[in-house]
């Protein structure tokens, strides 16, 4: 192995920087009591801790099943994998195990507006 070594958060395997996705914390786009978003840093240039994974869907279902990136990435609160599931294509996978594929959907927030029973709980006040 040729240059930086980072091991990946699913798999727990060792590779090349190069070879693994790095992935960090959206916090800027975190709401709280909502699950934090996950970024691919593509370009390897986002402040912030980061943490690696293989390109491949079995990596990216360890690592939430084992939840993984919340402790690789210091976060306390859930995170919102969506990002990673659409790049993976890994939502829609036939072998990715029933448990996994509910806890992707309990993970990925929905569409949904905000309701005033919502920003009541959250202590908000309608303008």
């Amino acid at each position: 192995m040729a240059g930086p070594v980072r091991t990946c958060v699913g798999c727990r395997s060792r590779a090349c920087k190069s070879d693994l996705l790095r992935v960090v914390a959206d916090r800027g786009a975190a709401v709280a009591g909502r699950p934090v978003p996950l970024r691919l840093d593509d370009a390897v240039g986002l402040p912030g801790r980061g943490a690696h994974l293989h390109p491949r869907s079995e990596c990216l279902e360890l690592a939430l099943r084992r939840k993984a990136f919340a402790r690789a990435l210091k976060l306390s609160a859930a995170v919102d994998a969506s990002v990673l599931i659409a790049r993976l294509g890994s939502g829609s996978s036939p072998s990715m195990s029933a448990d996994v594929r509910v806890e992707l959907r309990q993970t990925v927030p929905s569409a949904r507006p905000a309701r005033a029973a919502d920003n009541k709980e959250a202590g908000r006040v309608d303008s």
